[in-house]
């Protein structure tokens, strides 16, 4: 790492020869291979990237110039040209993000981590620059994937009307995570085979200029190519073709597998994955949609360019042929897609990740709910997590559970899920959304027998008095735990699985009236607008008292998941604690 450890600043790369810089990019590898395989991250994306960011870096001058990258996925080059270093080389800072973040660095314009938005960010800021008469380069950089995202196409758009400089790179490399999907693909292939030369054009049908480049791991020439574009003084675009994972053979053969991998991945060779893996939610779900599909040809299986986040491997893509589609990173269109889908006949499942439902309200009540499309949608990751501000699952229960004519399902087990699942399929009065419990698989080894179609009927799984435990999905074994404890001082709680988000079991709810004092909620999600806070509003100013247990509403930034559940009293000692206090008359936590 001679060189590298030399760069503090894009100012100290600037005084490096062509040669050195090609030196400075195989370091600059180095330190990508050298995170990943000590904390995971995302590898290919940036990979292939390494040369056109040193390039960016060397021809403009961050932070004057503005550059935007899209979702993030690309942006380890530049943090470690930038002074952060530290996260990649030796035994690495693990506070430096693995996403773009103001708060780390001037040289990051905004908070980034979901696709498709570099455009409509990038023109913003050029507006503003050219209403405040002011003089820099606006640099979008986006990814051939994320241009299927609909954003992308709005912020195309808009910003093909600038009367002044702003640059697009669009980083081909022919992959979304998976293979690309969808007709505009057609076109950049076309771009590829003639050089850029086709008569068909994508990008100048919007009025951009165009320039596109073969070589687009080639520093010299991307180097001469920003060169040329600097300065512009209307909307140009900049297409280059790169290699995902260029450099690191095990990722440029297999870039799926390598988008975002685990810590110890990277040992030389492509990693062998075993015959028999564990039972998680992800292969529940595809065992399960096969064998409906065998039966029932009308099952298609939908997901938004992510199949490796929901487990849609390619066994399982291949088996089911044509009922599986991948709308590419469109998650607003596959809402539709699949409301429309349901309303002719079809049995769609769209399996998605709580992050990326967020893109998708309008649709969800729209196209879904407003038309009561029998639909299911299955949501992975909702819950508190480790992971980075941009990609909380905290905020599904709040934003689903409040739309009407939603039935949204929380199984705490196995055969829950399964049940849930098989119902959502078959019944055709109501959307459908269920959410995916953490973890691994609770397995009871008992069929679920309950008929779904009965709404919001809560299951008592012990009966007690005093203080009832309401545990909705993954927090049913936390509900478990404090039931155990209550139990060792000498309570005997209620203990209750709701299984439904979106309802309330008033009946069930009226009669703990009668021999309850206090009623605990347990969620995991945010408080705010969530399922206990309906629990408490419905016994309002009667004499039961209730204590909601679940997330602050906040942005949490790879924060320890045990240090979240300490912080909102999440642990059966804590809320042991808080009952005891409850129950002697003192100040409770809420």
């Amino acid at each position: 790492m001679t060189l590298l450890k030399k760069i503090d600043s894009p100012y100290d790369l600037k005084k490096l020869s062509l040669d050195e810089m090609k030196t400075l990019a195989q370091e600059i590898r180095d330190g990508i291979l050298n995170r990943v395989n000590k904390i995971g991250g995302h590898c290919s994306p940036n990979l292939g990237i390494v040369e056109a960011t040193i390039a960016l870096h060397y021809v403009f001058n961050s932070p004057v110039d503005k550059f935007i990258f899209d979702v993030s996925h690309q942006c380890y080059t530049h943090k470690m040209l930038t002074g952060r270093k530290s996260g990649f080389v030796g035994d690495i800072i693990k506070n430096i993000s693995g996403f773009f973040n103001p708060n780390e660095s001037e040289h990051d314009t905004f908070v980034l981590g979901h696709t498709s938005t570099s455009l409509s960010l990038a023109s913003g800021v050029a507006k503003a620059r050219d209403i405040n008469g002011d003089n820099y380069n606006v640099i979008a950089l986006i990814g051939d994937g994320s241009l299927s995202g609909g954003e992308a196409f709005e912020g195309l758009n808009n910003a093909a009307m600038l009367n002044s400089n702003f640059i697009v790179i669009v980083n081909d490399n022919e992959m979304s995570i998976s293979e690309n999907q969808g007709g505009l693909y057609k076109n950049l292939r076309e771009l590829r085979e003639s050089n850029g030369t086709c008569q068909n054009n994508f990008f100048k049908t919007f009025g951009y200029d165009y320039h596109y480049l073969e070589e687009g791991n080639n520093l010299e020439k991307l180097i001469e190519l920003f060169s040329q574009a600097k300065d512009t003084t209307k909307p140009v675009v900049l297409h280059i073709h790169t290699l995902k994972g260029n450099g690191y053979t095990p990722a440029e053969e297999n870039k799926e597998m390598f988008h975002n991998t685990v810590s110890g991945r990277i040992n030389g060779k492509t990693p062998v994955i075993p015959a028999n893996l564990p039972e998680t939610y992800g292969n529940i779900t595809t065992d399960f949609i096969l064998k409906k599909r065998e039966k029932d040809k009308s099952i298609v299986a939908i997901t938004a360019a992510t199949p490796g986040g929901v487990s849609f491997t390619k066994d399982f893509r291949q088996k089911m042929g044509d009922a599986y589609i991948d709308v590419a990173i469109s998650e607003e269109h596959a809402m539709g897609f699949t409301s429309g889908l349901a309303k002719n006949g079809a049995k769609p499942i769209f399996a998605v990740q709580s992050s990326f439902v967020q893109r998708t309200y309008d649709q969800i009540s729209q196209d879904i709910a407003l038309n009561n499309s029998p639909v299911t949608v299955i949501v992975y990751c909702g819950g508190m997590s480790g992971i980075d501000m941009t990609h909380l699952g905290t905020f599904d229960i709040s934003m689903i559970s409040n739309i009407p004519n939603i039935v949204y399902l929380a199984p705490t087990n196995k055969e829950e899920y399964l049940s849930m699942l098989d119902w959502s399929i078959e019944q055709v009065e109501h959307p459908v959304f269920i959410r995916v419990p953490l973890g691994e698989p609770v397995v009871t080894g008992k069929k679920d027998k309950t008929n779904y179609s009965n709404l919001n009927k809560y299951q008592v799984v012990e009966k007690g008095s005093e203080i009832a435990i309401v545990a909705l999905g993954t927090f049913f074994q936390l509900g478990e735990k404090v039931s155990a404890r209550l139990k060792q001082a000498g309570f005997n709680p209620t203990l209750i699985n709701p299984k439904y988000i979106t309802g309330l079991d008033e009946d069930l709810l009226e009669g703990l009236k009668d021999n309850h004092n206090l009623v605990i909620t347990l969620e995991d999600g945010i408080l705010d607008g969530g399922f206990g806070q309906k629990i408490a509003s419905f016994y309002g100013d009667s004499d039961m008292k209730v204590l909601n247990y679940g997330g602050k509403k906040e942005f949490t930034d790879r924060t320890k998941v045990t240090d979240l559940y300490e912080r909102y009293h999440l642990t059966p000692e804590l809320i042991f604690e808080d009952v005891m206090k409850q129950q002697s008359g003192k100040l409770l936590y809420a």
